[in-house]
């Protein structure tokens, strides 16, 4: 789900978004979304190994249904369709469903829609997951609660959000390290200006707990990187892409901005850029369709 406010591919807008089913077609992307596409990719290319290593040990096997909250440009919806199988489905939504479209399959449903208002038959899917989308959705419970209702008794959810409060530069040039930390000090600012936690992450296992949720499990995956590595890469675009949201706060310039780019340029520089919790959890056995 793209929006230029955000820093994942993941928002929700403050109105309803009606649900419609997206069939192929062939897009002519703007430079601007070329360049949301390239940004999209590189958030899959980092990330989806662990994302798909939470998902396997779900136990993801063919015939189950799935559903993709947040599909962004489609690679783990196209997996998850390959261990499902033809007798499998899998259901792609985005608010934005430019970039995933290409993805369908026989077994793929590709659905644009906000998942709040998401029209599916309740207790439907074994599996649903979702990557760095709660994070931009102040009532990020309804989201969370409309996704439980998807989910079949004893199904399994995998939530993976980032905490920003992990963010520190660690080592490189002084004034820039300083930079980068006033950065990061934006983006906090930005999230807390939406009503939204840049710490989101790491209150998912409370969260899993309050809702009963059982056979938890949680990962705290926080990378000391050089510039130059994926996760740099990936928030250097995103720097570039929302420098005006960043010096909208009050907290960082621009020069603060085009030297945080170059710490996540130069590999002799070393930070961190934010953890990711992956929390996967089962939906309680007893629980039955009314």
């Amino acid at each position: 789900m793209s929006d230029s406010t955000y820093i994942f591919a993941n928002s929700q807008p403050e109105k309803k978004v009606e649900s419609k089913t997206v069939e192929p077609q062939e897009f002519k992307l703007t430079e601007t979304e070329l360049k949301e596409l390239a940004r999209l990719q590189a958030i899959e290319r980092v990330f989806d190994p662990a994302s798909r290593q939470r998902i396997q040990a779900t136990g993801i096997s063919p015939n189950w249904c799935c559903l993709e909250v947040g599909a962004g440009a489609g690679s783990i919806a196209r997996w998850m369709a390959e261990i499902v199988g033809e007798n499998g489905k899998v259901v792609a939504v985005d608010l934005n469903t430019r970039f995933v479209a290409k993805s369908k399959r026989a077994n793929i449903e590709i659905i644009e829609s906000d998942i709040r208002h998401l029209a599916l038959e309740s207790q439907s899917f074994d599996l649903i997951h979702t990557r760095y989308v709660l994070i931009h959705v102040p009532e990020f419970q309804v989201a969370l609660a409309k996704m439980l209702d998807l989910l079949k008794p004893g199904g399994w959810i995998v939530i993976e959000e980032p905490d920003f409060s992990a963010a520190r530069a660690i080592a490189g040039n002084e004034a820039a390290c300083q930079s980068m930390n006033r950065v990061n000090e934006a983006i906090a600012q930005m999230f807390a200006s939406r009503g939204m936690d840049y710490a989101f992450g790491v209150k998912l296992p409370t969260i899993f707990q309050q809702l009963n949720l059982q056979e938890l499990s949680v990962e705290n995956d926080t990378p000391l990187a050089p510039g130059g590595s994926g996760i740099a890469t990936v928030m250097k675009m995103s720097a570039e892409r929302l420098t005006d949201k960043y010096i909208a706060t009050g907290k960082a310039t621009q020069q603060d901005i085009e030297r945080y780019c170059q710490i996540a340029e130069n590999p002799q520089s070393w930070a961190i850029y934010y953890s990711t919790i992956g929390a996967t959890a089962r939906k309680s056995k007893s629980k039955v369709k009314s």
